[in-house]
């Protein structure tokens, strides 16, 4: 072996040992992943993100994967020649778009992604709230004149802990039914923080496009690293966290207030982020804490 090829050996190595102490902190313990639409989209950084997700899985931490499409849905709904339309950042939902919503994200992007994780060598199933009655959805009351955009009632877990003692990947599409059977599509991250609240998760990790929580949005080196919910209580009020951020962080809030053990914002464009977040000190995105 050359001695190049020795140091690239030896860094692999390093780099795995210097992971262990995080490996057996989290062995055994759940991670609560939402794998959003926008950073989905470039297929080489999604299949290295699903090799990623089954180095976590290998290492014996339990996954769960909701995941959200609205790149998509806005894309087959143009093709329709249907209004894509948002009031304060939801998607107004009619019965013709709800029909467009369930279509994509249970029939197109899951069996997508759950495909993709078993053809990487993982074992995946697919399941969205009307599946084993995993959450009943109801209308989501604070805006109004959305259509059927709903927000998650009540969580059954009982489907999801037999699956994970046996070594599969839950992936969860957010949509849901109330109980007469009326389907709603509901924030792919709100879904995310129910579960890992009903669950006692110890990570809620929301992968989005953004680097995390920036002083300046205008300045990725502004990136706020660590934070604790009253601080970000502080930052809302300031318009420091603004816009899209705000359902995102608020999902990560409610998630702290409910025994989950700390939450995360990063960027699931960027390669191996979630492995960098997870397995170093620094990570790469935005923890947020309870305390």
């Amino acid at each position: 072996m050359s001695s190049k090829n020795a140091n690239k050996s030896l860094l692999r190595v390093q780099t795995l040992s210097q992971a262990l102490p995080y490996i057996q902190k989290f062995q055994d313990k759940v991670f609560v992943i939402k794998y959003g639409g926008a950073s989905m989209r470039d297929p080489v950084i999604k299949r290295e993100t699903v090799r990623d997700l089954l180095l976590l899985r290998c290492v014996g931490i339990k996954l769960i994967i909701v995941h959200g499409g609205g790149p998509e849905i806005n894309a087959m709904s143009q093709k329709l020649n249907l209004p894509v339309k948002f009031i304060d950042g939801y998607r107004v939902t009619d019965a013709k778009t709800m029909e467009i919503v369930e279509m994509v994200l249970v029939g197109k992007i899951q069996k997508d992604l759950v495909n993709l994780i078993n053809v990487s060598g993982g074992k995946a199933i697919g399941l969205c709230g009307k599946d084993g009655r995993l959450f009943f959805a109801k209308p989501f009351k604070k805006k109004k004149k959305l259509g059927f955009i709903g927000e998650v009632k009540s969580v059954d877990i009982s489907i999801l802990l037999p699956l994970l003692e046996k070594g599969f990947i839950p992936v969860i599409s957010s949509v849901g039914a109330d109980i007469k059977g009326q389907n709603y599509n509901i924030n792919a991250d709100d879904v995310a923080s129910v579960i890992a609240s009903s669950l006692s998760a110890t990570k809620l990790i929301l992968m989005t496009d953004q680097d995390g929580i920036l002083k300046d949005p205008k300045k990725p080196s502004s990136l706020i690293s660590l934070l604790n919910i009253k601080e970000v209580s502080k930052l809302i009020k300031k318009k420091v966290i603004s816009g899209g951020m705000i359902p995102k962080v608020n999902a990560a809030v409610n998630a702290l207030k409910k025994d989950v053990k700390s939450a995360h914002i990063l960027n699931g464009n960027k390669q191996h982020s979630i492995l960098l977040e997870v397995f170093t000190d620094g990570g790469i995105g935005t923890m947020i804490t309870r305390n």
